[in-house]
């Protein structure tokens, strides 16, 4: 059973989605099926060493443009290499999928192939670095509008996701708001909370956005708007630091202090790089699906294959599907 892999999408083309399943099958063992045009991916394979690996190709004629609309991916591009690589999974005939594509089409098209999980809204889940230990945010970007029930679903998937990724048997649980008190927050965020707290999980509150990155909770949930913001806020800041901080140390500076700066910086570069975690789980369909920024390179489509793989391994869908399917009738008495 192997992670079937979008080698056709993102902005950086195949060449580095192959040498990310490259590196991920040799240092990590991990079965990958390459799905795209068969002849650009064999060509690519064998220039970059990869031919020796577990790794195959599944071909698939189409490709869907990064702004094409998911509606016409769907009814014009049957055999892109996003339907395809999602059908694999649907067939049995792979464990989990990568894409860095069209996110609107992997989206609509893991809805179409895999169907929802006990009809719950699905959510994007990430992790953010903190200054103790990542903390899962559910959701950044699947969803902008959203129903209180459907922040009560983030939270119960947010929580099983955190317990398996980072072994955690009972994840502290925020809400997203304005303030820590339960009357701050709009209409949404307030009726959530009451969800949230009425609930059997171990729910802490409301978490303000200084405080995300402080790790006191292992869970924070929000709505999909307020979450991508917050995600590529995070992402553009950490950036911006590291940036404004060799313009003021300089250059010459961090020459005469020599190793242990530069080793402070490349520590602190690899808790803000996003490229450590790979990519975001798409949480709430019936399988393992795995979004990548479009701008990906292969270190981090190496750690996004392996996040894939370790998903499949504990066997997470099964697990979300039961922990859901446990608050069901929760569900219909909060809608």
């Amino acid at each position: 059973m192997s992670v079937a892999v979008d080698a056709m999408g993102g902005d950086r083309g195949p060449d580095v989605l192959v040498k990310g399943a490259i590196d991920a099958a040799r240092d990590h063992g991990v079965e990958i099926t390459l799905v795209g045009i068969e002849d650009v991916l064999r060509e690519t394979l064998k220039r970059q060493g990869g031919g020796d690996l577990p790794i195959s190709i599944y071909p698939a004629s189409q490709v869907v443009d990064m702004k094409e609309s998911p509606a016409d991916s769907l009814r014009k591009k049957k055999d892109s290499s996003i339907r395809v690589a999602f059908e694999l999974v649907r067939q049995g005939k792979a464990k989990a999928i990568l894409s860095a594509g069209n996110s609107g089409a992997t989206l609509a098209t893991a809805m179409v192939a895999l169907g929802r999980i006990n009809g719950v809204r699905p959510a994007i889940a990430t992790l953010m670095p903190t200054l103790k230990k990542p903390v899962t945010m559910i959701d950044v970007g699947a969803n902008v509008d959203c129903k209180p029930v459907h922040l009560l679903q983030f939270g119960i998937m947010g929580s099983v996701f955190s317990g398996e990724l980072l072994d955690n048997s009972r994840p502290r649980v925020g809400l997203l708001s304005i303030g820590e008190e339960d009357t701050k927050g709009n209409q949404l965020v307030k009726k959530a909370y009451d969800f949230l707290a009425d609930s059997d999980l171990n729910f802490v509150g409301n978490v303000e956005g200084g405080e995300i990155f402080k790790g006191n909770v292992d869970v924070i949930v929000c709505d999909g708007f307020v979450g991508n913001i917050c995600l590529k806020l995070s992402e553009g800041l950490a950036k911006a630091i590291l940036t404004m901080l060799k313009s003021e140390i300089g250059e010459s500076l961090m020459a005469d202090m020599g190793h242990p700066l530069k080793s402070a910086f490349q520590r602190f570069y690899k808790i803000i790089d996003y490229t450590e975690y790979g990519g975001a789980p798409l949480l709430g369909i019936n399988g393992i699906a795995i979004i990548c920024h479009g701008l990906s390179g292969s270190k981090a489509v190496k750690n996004a294959i392996q996040l894939a793989h370790e998903l499949a391994k504990v066997e997470l869908a099964d697990k979300l599907k039961n922990s859901l399917a446990k608050r069901q009738d929760l569900f219909k008495v909060v809608q």
